[in-house]
């Protein structure tokens, strides 16, 4: 499942740099709340929204996702530049693939918002990494094999346009597996599995390896 079980570990060797986060929200106690949990963390360092751009994880805190909520996630990504994780009470699976089209690679359920697991998600997030809870993991599966299963219906076919190598790495990834672990598995370098993940990204203009999965499932590969 998509980093549902992977454990990224703050503080360990090779995770010095400071990650600078900026929290985004209407509420003040909903701010002041996350600010409390992340202001003794040593692994990031609190900005204000102001400096949300290039380099900052923007962590954008909401009960419920509306249209303005989104409106402001686009922002945040495509104009901003920032990494995006969301904090939100409840996502319906098409709010899920909204939130993934938007470019944000981490969603924390509000109730689950300790500051182990934020710094968890804002960690993935710097890293170009997805993480989302293993139950939205689950219905957005379920949910993009609807859509892939109705397009065939009326199609005939899904596209393809993804090689094996890329299919079998967006597998793993799905499967909740980080770089070191898809090299490993598929007897490659992890300056292989970073290239073959670039390129796709790339070529088929996705935000993220969230992004990466969710077309893939979407497209019925896997």
């Amino acid at each position: 499942m998509l980093s549902a079980s992977r454990t990224i570990h703050p503080g360990t060797a090779g995770s010095t740099q400071r990650v600078p986060v900026a929290v985004h929200t209407a509420d003040p106690i909903l701010r002041e709340g996350v600010l409390s949990q992340l202001r003794q963390r040593p692994e990031v360092d609190l900005e204000g929204e102001t400096e949300s751009g290039p380099g900052t994880v923007a962590l954008l805190v909401e009960d419920v996702l509306d249209e303005t909520g989104l409106t402001k996630l686009h922002e945040l990504v495509r104009s901003k530049g920032a990494r995006a994780v969301l904090v939100v009470r409840s996502l319906r699976e098409t709010e899920l693939l909204d939130v993934i089209e938007c470019g944000a690679s981490a969603v924390v359920w509000r109730h689950e918002a300790t500051a182990h697991r934020l710094v968890r998600a804002v960690l993935a997030a710097a890293h170009g990494d997805g993480d989302l809870p293993a139950d939205l993991v689950g219905r957005l599966m379920d949910h993009v094999g609807t859509l892939q299963r109705n397009t065939v219906g009326q199609h005939g076919s899904s596209s393809s346009v993804l090689t094996p190598r890329e299919v079998d790495v967006l597998r793993l990834i799905a499967e909740g597996l980080d770089t070191s672990e898809i090299a490993g598995k598929l007897s490659y370098s992890e300056r292989t599995i970073k290239k073959v993940l670039h390129g796709l990204t790339t070529r088929l203009h996705l935000r993220n390896r969230v992004h990466a999965v969710a077309y893939a499932m979407r497209e019925g590969h896997i």
